[in-house]
């Protein structure tokens, strides 16, 4: 029989999962984390029996690893198989069946499309005259808005499925979605050179120390880009941050 959960339980579940990194390591990465998270609601289904309490933060200290904003989603389907009263086997298999995809998915989606396209809305607008505060105001906002919302559905999808919640990401249209996050990033790519070229010099209006990254990002993206996501959306970050602090100075 399924165990009703305080909302206070369950809103403290979600307030922590934003600290499921901060004890990763390379024995148990996110497990312990995730057992922190979920602390709340163990604590709630124990009953006050403390061996039980311990016994099951000890289970959930186990390896796991996923993306860190799409964890929601197994500590939400997790906690509605502890509500339930499903056996400590049958939640191990599950966190080790989920643990995959949910990081194949969430890297994809988030680091693979979502902040490359926010950068880059971020780049275009500083080009079409934003300052460089206002840039960074737009960055900020955006993406943490697509990363709490992504959290907020993940939490609640996994509540309301349980074991279930593989098969329904499955059906979700994540990864729709992040084919069309990607289109969008290759048409904001397009307005940020286009501006640069509108120049009145074109490229060279822009400096040298421009004119060299164009030519060196436009070579390294026709030879590796396919293969290089991660870096990219470092590198792009970096130039928002480098023309954030370049405005501030002069």
């Amino acid at each position: 029989m399924s165990t009703v959960l305080p909302r206070r339980s369950l809103g403290s579940v979600f307030a922590r999962s934003f600290l499921v990194q901060g004890s990763w390591n390379y024995h148990t990465m996110l497990g312990s984390g995730f057992a922190f998270a979920i602390l709340p609601v163990l604590r709630a289904l124990s009953g006050g029996d403390r061996l039980r309490l311990d016994a099951s933060v000890r289970r959930h200290l186990e390896h796991f690893n996923a993306h860190p904003y799409l964890v929601d989603l197994a500590l939400g389907a997790t906690i509605r198989l502890e509500a339930d009263g499903e056996d400590e086997e049958t939640v191990h298999r599950f966190k080790a069946a989920v643990r995959g995809p949910l990081g194949s998915v969430g890297d994809s989606l988030v680091w693979g499309s979502w902040l490359p396209a926010v950068s880059l809305i971020s780049l275009a607008s500083v080009w079409m005259g934003a300052s460089p505060a206002v840039a960074a105001l737009i960055f900020l906002a955006l993406y943490n808005l697509g990363h709490v919302f992504l959290r907020v559905w993940g939490f609640q999808t996994g509540l309301r499925e349980g074991r279930r919640v593989a098969r329904y990401l499955g059906m979700s249209g994540l990864g729709a979605w992040t084919e069309r996050i990607r289109f969008t990033a290759a048409g904001l790519l397009g307005v940020a050179v286009g501006t640069i070229l509108a120049g009145e010099g074109g490229l060279a209006d822009a400096g040298v120390v421009w004119g060299i990254s164009a030519v060196v990002a436009f070579v390294c993206g026709l030879l590796v880009g396919h293969r290089v996501w991660r870096p990219t959306a470092v590198a792009l970050v970096s130039a928002v941050a480098l023309l954030a602090t370049w405005g501030f100075v002069v």
